[in-house]
């Protein structure tokens, strides 16, 4: 072989490992875009997510001051949580208590047996398993501790707090929400007149931000000056004042929240009715069934999973009211409509940042344990329907 031959030889080896580097490169390049493409989204999500609650976990543990030329953090262990429980704050975090009245056990007996029914079906099905065993023991003892709080400070001189008056708002005004929006969306399917106004005017408060419903309804409930103080004095109830009782403040609240999100439960049950077949409607009426049996058997199996999701996060969503309470109410008579956002709001604003922070995580663990409790027992009644 010649010299020139030989670096020809040379010069060929050296270009093909050249091109197999690039090749190896660009298809490593290749692989990896996708993580490098969503890391800055990544980041940002870590960043605006996960940063905070780690920052609030650690100021809920520790006491926030500040101070001439900055502020001091000092860890104080739960104390912030023992304050809530059995301290200065459990008046207004749990209420005060009272023996419960003979309703308020019969209502909990009904929980305890429908409770002791699940567990009983669970134990003797295929899906038991030790540890799904404990995590529904953890599970009851919550959800009978939430039950056993609501009973006795709901009854006699009892007075719920703020963790009460939240599951009130949540599970009263979502049922309400629920009802009437599905009512509403039942009736627009009809072949009535004017439906189409009615679809576009039952939308309007969904338009309106909460300070505006809020100060709405500040006005109308105003049985003195209100714009429509004549018809309260029509109805004599010129003398009447929703935020003299705490039934009545919280009537009040639930129904302006009510009001406003009813049209989201709407327009999406009204979606979910449209979609629902038409012609297994038409037979099941060609068959004999009357409209209850229709809906019972044929609307209401169809439309369950949209209702489910659609619960589920407005029942996520209704944890956090906030604006209603403190725009109405100011959260009273004295705490009767002080949810636990306004709560931890309230604390905020008195500059004392780790009571708050230990409010808003047992909000979330409440929250939690709530939306992960409906999960487990609607889903499979959902797939079985």
């Amino acid at each position: 072989m010649t010299p020139t031959q030989s670096g020809g030889s040379g010069g060929v080896i050296y270009a093909e490992q050249d091109m197999s580097f690039r090749a190896r490169l660009s298809r490593s390049l290749e692989r990896s875009s996708p993580n490098v493409l969503l890391l800055p989204a990544i980041v940002l999500v870590l960043f605006l997510s996960i940063f905070p609650l780690i920052v609030s976990l650690l100021l809920s543990f520790s006491r926030f001051q500040f101070v001439a030329g900055g502020y001091s953090i000092r860890y104080i262990g739960f104390a912030n949580y023992i304050k809530l429980f059995s301290g200065s704050e459990q008046r207004k975090f749990l209420g005060a208590f009272d023996a419960p009245s003979i309703i308020a056990l019969v209502m909990g007996a009904a929980a305890l047996t429908i409770i002791a029914i699940m567990l009983v079906q669970y134990v003797r099905s295929n899906r038991f398993s030790p540890v799904g065993l404990v995590m529904r023991l953890v599970a009851i003892a919550f959800t009978l501790a939430l039950v056993w709080l609501c009973m006795i400070t709901l009854s006699g001189d009892g007075l719920p707090g703020t963790l009460v008056v939240t599951l009130i708002f949540v599970f009263v005004g979502v049922s309400a929400q629920y009802l009437i929006g599905l009512g509403l969306a039942l009736l627009v399917t009809q072949n009535i007149p004017g439906k189409r106004f009615f679809r576009v005017t039952f939308l309007l408060p969904m338009m309106i931000t909460p300070v505006g419903i809020g100060f709405l309804f500040r006005m109308m409930m105003d049985t003195i000056n209100g714009p429509i103080s004549p018809i309260w004095k029509l109805l004599g109830l010129a003398d009447f004042s929703w935020v003299d009782t705490a039934f009545g403040a919280r009537t009040a609240v639930i129904i302006a929240d009510t009001w406003q999100w009813t049209p989201f439960m709407f327009i999406i049950l009204l979606a979910a009715l449209e979609s629902v077949p038409r012609e297994i409607v038409e037979a099941a009426l060609v068959d004999g069934a009357n409209k209850w049996k229709n809906f019972r058997h044929i609307i209401l199996p169809q439309i369950m999973p949209v209702s489910f999701t659609l619960i589920m996060i407005r029942t996520i969503e209704a944890f956090k009211i906030v604006d209603m309470p403190q725009i109405l109410t100011r959260g009273g008579p004295g705490t009767a409509t002080e949810s636990m956002t306004l709560y931890a709001y309230n604390q905020w604003r008195a500059l004392d940042l780790g009571m708050s922070a230990a409010i808003a995580y047992l909000l979330l663990i409440v929250v939690t344990f709530v939306a992960m409790v409906y999960v487990r027992i609607l889903r499979k009644r959902v797939v079985v329907d």
